[in-house]
């Protein structure tokens, strides 16, 4: 374990801040102050730190202070020393004595060194500051750089909002990284010709960099967030080169905005919608994220109408995505019921004509729909964020292994890799019935498996028009731990299933199918969705 030997000569929230997240597993182990009235010394003291004050005398030598220092130190043990806020020059009689000594800047060296860096930094008009994390040495601010961090410099700043700003997002966030470097072995402090050099192993860039910085502009402030209570805006990448529903041109000018709601719902249509972006024509409806329905057909108005069939009673209030330009027929049908948001890659002016004389419908034109990027997704924790490869692999006929006796025709498979596309966007646990190349029923956010089966056969007996779960084929986003599952849907009518594969019970599941002559395929994947 790594133990902190800090310094500081005011309140050392940074050290405090260390000490309650324990870097690395680092602890401070004493706090020494270079007077009395410090206020870090309360602080430490409540926490069970051992304190130190050593303060100096009027007409005391600046080595004979530092000597005093390292007597007040020397029944500690301790490996690293952590200054903040120290209002104290540290001469070689000290830093010669000591292990590494590490100091934090309120500023991105080596611009705005001194006691002033604030106002320096808004003296000089620049838009971006930070800290910076760097070895002590004899030279003010000049030691090498460990790390720095980041922030924006906004044009109603002051003093005092800036420094909070740079404590709070730049400081708390550079300084224990810095100790948890140390304390991991990987931070190497070493003199080379005479100078001293900084190297951390292990701080790599590529998709799941060692640090990250996210920049990003503000192009909206929201009539409100997910619900009226709270506020809310959107923000652009505008690095980003994918077809997107943020910045998308809304040509109804006269409809209002878009929601926070219409924004995430938007994007939900169009990454499924992507999945066809090659295909026919084909189009979704989604509600709350979820497909309430999606087809591909000859033309785009059918594949809307059948869309639209699966769930006509969940889509009132929807957003519609297509996956090529918006004709004139598609237009009528999707005016026909109410809609939020239509998002296309284009629109003919007949299309508008129609579409504009809906008041409240939204027109997004998100452009060639392209290349899928993006590489990466996010979610935000409280405390972090969650980053991972997004899920572009869907199965063609290759990739799935026939697991059952019985064999799928050609056309079961056609059906179980456009559901497989579909069921990428359901959230877990989700069921797809389909037909063709259009769903029946679709069973989303069940805690159960066998209850997401159950959701989509009763969608698809009750609510699809035109629809029925006899002859549909089951897709499954992970393995059934159980028979019951596929029975479940076998009863309802279901005549073929593919899912990932993968359970224990494998071969109870796939006994299931067989005994009632129902082909079944593994993907070797899952395609889980959980936000």
């Amino acid at each position: 374990m790594t133990t902190i030997a800090g310094l500081a000569s005011n309140r050392g929230r940074n050290l405090l801040h260390i000490d309650e997240r324990a870097p690395g597993g680092a602890e401070l182990g004493v706090v020494l102050a270079n007077h009395e009235g410090a206020p870090v010394l309360d602080a430490a003291a409540e926490r069970g730190i051992p304190t130190e004050v050593v303060e100096r005398g009027e007409d005391e030598s600046r080595a004979d202070h530092e000597r005093r220092i390292l007597d007040a130190l020397s029944s500690y043990d301790f490996d690293l020393i952590c200054l903040d806020g120290y209002m104290r020059i540290l001469t070689d009689t000290f830093l010669e004595a000591t292990p590494t000594v590490l100091n934090v800047h309120p500023s991105l060296l080596p611009s705005f060194p001194g006691d002033d860096a604030h106002e320096q930094v808004l003296d000089a008009g620049v838009s971006v500051t930070g800290c910076t994390v760097h070895v002590v040495t004899e030279e003010v601010d000049a030691g090498p750089v460990v790390t720095q961090e980041s922030v924006p410099v906004y044009g109603d700043d002051n003093a005092e909002s800036l420094k909070s700003r740079v404590l709070y997002d730049a400081e708390f966030t550079a300084y224990p990284r810095a100790v948890r470097w140390f304390a991991q072995g990987r931070l190497d402090v070493s003199e080379r010709d005479g100078e001293l050099t900084v190297s951390v192993e292990g701080d790599d860039g590529g998709d799941f960099p060692e640090r990250r910085v996210v920049s990003n502009d503000r192009v909206a402030e929201l009539r409100y967030g997910e619900n009226p209570h709270q506020d809310a805006a959107v923000y652009a990448d505008a690095a980003d080169t994918e077809a997107s529903v943020v910045g998308a041109p809304q040509l109804n000018e006269g409809a209002k905005g878009l929601s926070y709601n219409n924004y995430n719902d938007a994007d939900a249509a169009l990454n499924l919608i992507k999945e066809f972006a090659d295909d026919e024509p084909a189009a979704a409806v989604i509600k709350h994220t979820n497909p309430a329905g999606c087809a591909t057909a000859d033309t785009l108005a059918d594949a809307y109408a059948d869309a639209l069939a699966t769930d006509p009673m969940s889509a009132f209030g929807g957003i519609v995505a297509l996956n090529r330009e918006c004709d004139a027929a598609t237009a009528e049908e999707i005016v026909d019921s109410f809609k939020e948001v239509v998002v296309a890659p284009g629109y003919t002016d007949a299309a508008l004509d129609v579409l504009r004389a809906k008041d409240d419908l939204r027109v997004l034109d998100v452009g060639s729909l392209g290349e899928r990027t993006d590489a990466l997704t996010e979610k935000r924790l409280v405390g972090g964020r969650l980053v991972q490869e997004r899920d572009r692999w869907a199965p063609d006929r290759e990739d799935v292994e026939i697991a059952t006796d019985t064999q799928p025709t050609d056309e079961q498979l056609e059906t179980m890799l456009f559901a497989w596309k579909v069921l990428k966007h359901v959230k877990s646990n989700g069921i797809v019935f389909a037909d063709g190349t259009e769903t029946v029923g679709v069973g989303m956010g069940q805690v159960s498996r066998v209850d997401a089966v159950r959701l989509a056969a009763m969608k698809a007996d009750e609510h699809a028009e035109g629809k029925s779960p006899e002859g549909a084929v089951m897709a499954s986003d992970a393995f059934f731990p159980f028979p019951d599952g596929v029975e479940e849907a076998i009863d309802a009518g279901v005549e073929a299933v593919i899912q990932p594969g993968g359970s224990v019970n494998d071969e109870d599941v796939i006994a299931a199918c067989d005994a009632h002559d129902v082909p079944m395929v593994f993907t070797g994947r899952r395609c889980f969705r959980h936000d």
